[in-house]
């Protein structure tokens, strides 16, 4: 990275936005369990965000940042429901391969991750305060 170096508020914002991602696809992901489809390629697939951690010299701190978002986990799941108006000629759909508990702890570790660093933040803002009361 270059120019100045970065502050422990830019690594925990950086953090906190990447947690925020996450959080924003967990929901999507499952938002959309049980939907139905008449094809594998229409079908909802679950997404996960794809972290970068980059490393700042000249302050020794690391940041994550999200590289990119991918579809993950298993295939859509094949299932003979002639009546269904989703079907295809085959009288088959395809249900989203969500996987509600994975993602209800995955929210849940998000969740934690992003208190964490309001915490970082909230800590370097009080030792920050209580150092300039110390000149006084």
């Amino acid at each position: 990275m270059s120019g100045s170096p970065l502050t422990i508020f830019q690594v925990a914002g950086r953090a906190m936005s990447a947690q925020l991602t996450r959080m924003n696809t967990t929901a999507s992901n499952l938002a959309n369990a049980g939907g139905v489809a008449g094809s594998e390629e229409a079908a909802y697939k679950t997404m996960k965000p794809v972290f970068r951690t980059s490393f700042d010299a000249a302050s020794g701190l690391s940041t994550t940042d999200v590289q990119q978002i991918v579809t993950a986990g298993e295939a859509p799941t094949k299932r003979y429901d002639p009546g269904s108006p989703m079907a295809n000629k085959d009288g088959y759909v395809f249900d989203a391969a969500v996987d509600e508990s994975r993602e209800l702890v995955d929210m849940m570790e998000t969740a934690r991750t992003y208190q964490n660093n309001v915490e970082v933040m909230q800590t370097a803002k009080t030792l920050i305060l209580d150092t300039l009361k110390m000149g006084r």
